[in-house]
């Protein structure tokens, strides 16, 4: 079998993620000190994949200014862009034209936008191995409401594709879809061409119906949907502290990255897999504890940090506490407030000093 293509799905705007997506696409959103895609992009390449297919839409040109070629990943890389927004399973099936697989080889579809440690080159193993039409990797979660869930039987075969569930008597598996996909490559030409179409609500529940062999993985490694800014964190940190292992990290995993010309003051407390930007700055006493400093960001003295994301040129006024919160690029808070709990401020957004207490979503 010849190395396996992979087409990755990176059309999202990452609504939920505002204000950090205004100006930047989720997959290119820095996650420990690289692109959130360079993650994916290096463990496909660590799994013999050669060709890559972008399927691209909101902001296309970042991507290709970002990314290039593939040539930094060892890849060959295309780019294609979407007119007009046709949901994933319509998003792979304009990308057809770019494969060059065999009706019945294996090719690799999964979602940019997360963060996960899995070995597609096992996940293209257990795809042949069972003969399928389409293998799903999938992942268990300690509450499944907030996912489609997949049951299978012990053999590893998909028996439905259920909804969110509303109510817990009517979650009967806890395992969920991963938004990591083997398709045989006819089972992709087989999607309608040319109009909407959502895999998880159409194309797999008809492939299921017509009695095609729709195979689960049920897989340990890590995986982290970076949806929201909380989980946009955690996942940074994860990456940084090692429990997110990834070959792209750039460093040996720890308590903390600093990246090109980053300053930490001496007394400054810097950990929980906490990044700083190229040229940002911490300052003297502050605490910055499981963060995101975007570039040229500063923390002044004193400031107490955690769970936030600081964007880039913005600045934390000095013994300003910030937890759980979003600075947008250029915001500024002033000295003396207390930001917490879910508080996003827009781009070059001001708050002047003072003891103001804000909380909630901005």
């Amino acid at each position: 079998m010849t190395a396996p293509e992979a087409v990755v799905l990176v059309g999202g705007q990452g609504t939920r993620l505002r204000p950090l997506t205004l100006s930047t696409p989720k997959q290119l959103l820095p996650v420990a000190g690289v692109p959130l895609i360079a993650h994916l992009l290096a463990r496909l390449r660590m799994a013999g994949v050669e060709h890559v297919v972008l399927a691209t839409s909101y902001r296309f040109e970042l991507f290709a200014a970002a990314l290039g070629d593939g040539t930094a990943f060892g890849l060959e890389l295309e780019h294609v862009t979407e007119v007009e927004p046709l949901g994933t399973g319509g998003a792979v099936r304009g990308v057809v034209h770019r494969l060059r697989a065999g009706p019945d080889d294996p090719v690799l579809v999964l979602n940019g936008d997360v963060l996960s440690a899995t070995d597609a080159a096992s996940l293209v193993a257990a795809h042949v191995a069972a003969d399928a039409d389409v293998t799903l990797e999938l992942v268990r979660v300690a509450d499944p409401r907030a996912f489609g869930l997949v049951p299978t039987e012990p053999s590893g075969r998909v028996t439905a594709f259920l909804e969110k569930p509303s109510q817990v008597e009517d979650v009967v598996t806890d395992q969920v879809n991963a938004g990591c996909y083997v398709f045989r490559r006819r089972a992709i030409d087989a999607i309608p061409a040319g109009r909407m179409v959502s895999v998880e609500r159409e194309t797999f529940p008809l492939l299921l119906r017509s009695g095609a062999h729709l195979h689960g993985v049920v897989t340990g490694a890590y995986w982290r949907d970076l949806g929201t800014p909380a989980d946009y964190v955690r996942g940074s940190c994860d990456v940084v502290l090692g429990r997110a292992p990834s070959p792209a990290l750039p460093g040996e995993p720890g308590e903390r990255l600093l990246l090109a010309e980053a300053q930490v003051s001496s007394d400054a407390v810097v950990n929980g897999g906490s990044v700083v930007g190229a040229g940002a700055v911490v300052e003297h006493d502050a605490v910055v504890d499981g963060c995101v400093l975007m570039d040229g960001a500063v923390v002044e003295r004193g400031a107490r940090l955690s769970g936030s994301v600081v964007g880039a040129g913005a600045r934390v006024g000095a013994g300003t506490v910030c937890a759980d919160v979003v600075l947008g690029d250029g915001a500024w808070v002033s000295a003396g407030n207390e930001l917490r709990a879910g508080l996003r401020l827009w781009p070059g957004a001001r708050i002047e000093a003072g003891t103001v207490r804000f909380s909630g979503l901005g």
